[in-house]
């Protein structure tokens, strides 16, 4: 019984990581759509898409089938659980990267705002850094890599009030640029969120591991 429910959690953290790889993939791809302005991996991104979904539907799956059958105690059990909320924020993070995607088409109709890309290049970087190190926390027990996780949430909040007030700078100069740079200004909310579901999985990291709630960074 002991030998089938370490298998079974080995499956369970195999597809979390496999989901949190196209998650990643994703993030980077769209990223890569908005600043080389070439829309030709957007259908490709949109069919990762759908194996997001179905592995959130798996995960879930398994989560309930070893709590069902093997009624799990202490830090498995806290695990499990806080595998169907990691399971929850991987895929919203797909969704953001789809939300960039829907926003990159239309701006590649209109000229480049060039100032920002490689601000939005960095944002982008950091945010999939932080997607595969909280996953890595999560999948390990690694408390000082969770923690450290935390911490550059609010490096990935300071890049995009940078560029928000870059945007709002171009804005007040030039009235045309307006619709591109709200446009703008949604690709860096999502990449800012994306990192807040990164921090989500680094606190449910810390909770498996220590039981403590640091959902609002207090140990």
């Amino acid at each position: 019984m002991e030998r089938h429910f370490d298998e079974q959690l080995t499956v369970l953290k195999n597809t979390l990581i496999k989901m949190s790889a196209l998650s990643e993939t994703m993030i980077t791809e769209a990223i890569r759509v908005l600043c080389e302005r070439n829309a030709a991996a957007i259908p490709h991104i949109r069919k990762r898409e759908e194996e997001v979904n179905r592995l959130q539907i798996e995960i879930d799956g398994i989560c309930l089938r070893l709590i069902a059958l093997y009624q799990p105690t202490a830090g498995d059990l806290r695990f499990i659980l806080g595998a169907v909320k990691t399971n929850a924020d991987l895929e919203r993070m797909a969704d953001m990267a789809i939300n960039i995607c829907d926003k990159a088409g239309p701006l590649l109709e209109e000229p480049p705002l060039d100032l920002l890309n490689t601000g939005l290049s960095e944002m982008a970087a950091l945010a999939s850094q932080m997607v595969k190190d909280s996953l890595h926390a999560y999948v390990n027990r690694a408390t000082d890599q969770a923690h450290a996780v935390l911490l550059r949430d609010d490096e990935l909040d300071d890049m995009n009030r940078r560029i928000t007030a870059d945007l709002l700078a171009l804005m007040q100069k030039d009235s045309g640029i307006i619709k591109r740079a709200v446009d703008m200004l949604v690709v860096a909310r999502n990449l800012e969120r994306i990192g807040d579901h990164a921090t989500n999985i680094a606190e449910n990291a810390i909770f498996v591991v220590k039981g403590l709630d640091v959902r609002h960074h207090h140990e």
